[in-house]
């Protein structure tokens, strides 16, 4: 693949005039997707897809424009020569662009990720035969994932990773499971035997008689999983250096000092650790970290190339959104097998969905808990919980009423597969919370 990337680079390149400047950003992968239901294999399906992101720069314009590839080069030149044109015509009616940039001082990488998968056939009777007697359903996908970036001044890069992901529940009745999930570049058989024994202790407590809840603040311990919906939903437009400039963050107190969060909180956005490319569609390499969060602090933001033209900054090669890709947020001292004592009474959230703000400026957040959710007493897990919507500030949930973070942390690598497998990440800790306030 990278050779075929680099024979329509090449040719491209030979086809641009001394004035013109073109950039190349190829977003490939070679997938196979596979849907459980009643723990068996209801549709298998393989995707080989490859689009090509081509760019004309030329008199301070700028044209792109995305076309889908066979694979073969020689099929593939013709097409690619055909968009170049287009985008010749397409310059001609366009303005210029005061915020114009690109890379122009080239660095090429090369970056292929280790991995050590079994086969497909392996893996999939391995979860079917630890899913055994119950009703598994869930999506595993797994596969290789291209990402590369060429340009007219000589810059080329890659980025070839091969992963898995496998997100499933196991089902008992009505809005009753259990949901879990693992992913990674290594398949570890004790790891998933783990969480499937996990979930399966889950199960039987699911299939106990509900209670429901009244309103009111309860101490709760968030999972990974569901710390991830929280800071998923402070990633956007959290870190992100336009938004804190324009004051549209929701972190934005945080951002200017009157707000803070708790001294254990550490969040980074830490690029060599994950599995998106260190580069973006513009040609500029990512900061292997930034720190966004430090003890509770401000520490920083994603800026992309266009918000460093426009306030004079230096990129640290976010994307366009300045979203976080590969979040790292520090361990704490708790242990996991620890939690549950100290929780003591309250409440094992194991997912959350449906966030949005209710008071953006505020930071404050409002959802619904999802999936299996228990209550806890004196340290053990008594009963399921119906489900429940919360309303709570992240200045109260990771600042003055956390009680603390674990040690050991979950890799949760997005699901996402619209238009194309996610790369995107979190290392995350759980969290045990005073006060979590539950509405109705």
């Amino acid at each position: 693949m990278q050779t075929y990337f680099n024979q329509l680079a090449d040719h491209l390149n030979a086809h641009i005039t001394t004035s013109e400047v073109f950039l190349a950003s190829l977003s490939a992968e070679e997938s196979n997707f596979v849907r459980f239901n009643k723990n068996a294999v209801r549709q298998a399906g393989s995707v080989k897809q490859i689009c090509l992101t081509i760019s004309l720069i030329a008199n301070q314009r700028r044209a792109e424009r995305t076309l889908t590839l066979v694979g073969d080069a020689t099929q593939d030149m013709p097409q690619c020569l055909t968009v170049l044109d287009t985008l010749r015509r397409t310059l001609l009616e366009l303005p210029e662009d005061p915020y114009l940039i690109y890379n122009a001082v080239p660095t090429s990488t090369t970056h292929i990720g280790e991995s050590a998968l079994p086969s497909d056939a392996d893996m999939l009777a391995e979860i079917t035969s630890l899913g055994q007697g119950h009703d598994l359903v869930g999506i595993f996908a797994s596969g290789t994932i291209y990402k590369g970036f060429a340009n007219s001044l000589g810059q080329q890069n890659w980025h070839h990773v091969n992963n898995f992901n496998f997100d499933w529940c196991l089902y008992h009745a009505a809005d009753k499971a259990v949901k879990n999930s693992y992913a990674g570049t290594h398949w570890d058989s004790a790891e998933l035997r783990h969480k499937m024994q996990s979930s399966i202790t889950q199960l039987d407590i699911l299939k106990r008689p509900a209670k429901t809840l009244t309103p009111g603040q309860y101490r709760a311990y968030l999972t990974p999983a569901a710390l991830n919906e929280v800071i998923g939903l402070l990633s956007w437009g959290g870190f992100g250096e336009k938004s804190q400039r324009n004051k549209q963050s929701p972190l934005i107190k945080l951002e200017d000092g009157s707000m803070s969060l708790n001294a254990a909180v550490t969040l980074t956005e830490a690029a060599s650790l994950g599995v998106a490319p260190l580069f973006n569609a513009d040609g500029f390499t990512k900061a292997n970290t930034v720190a966004l969060i430090s003890n509770g602090k401000h520490a920083g933001a994603l800026i992309s190339p266009r918000t460093a033209k426009e306030f004079n900054i230096a990129t640290n090669g976010a994307n366009s959104s300045e979203a976080p890709e590969s979040l790292d947020m520090q361990s704490g001292v708790l242990k996991r097998d620890e939690v549950l004592a100290t929780l003591n009474t309250g409440l094992l959230i194991s997912n959350l969905w449906y966030l949005n703000y209710s008071d953006r400026t505020g930071c404050r957040m409002t959802g619904m808990t999802r999936f299996a959710t228990f209550w806890v007493e004196q340290g053990e897990i008594v009963a399921p919980i119906n489900v429940m919507r919360f309303d709570d500030t992240a200045y109260r949930i990771l600042g003055t009423n956390l009680v603390g973070l674990t040690t050991e942390r979950d890799w949760l690598l997005d699901a996402g597969s619209y238009g194309e497998r996610s790369t995107g990440s979190a290392r995350l800790p759980g969290a045990v919370v005073d006060g979590f306030q539950l509405t109705l």
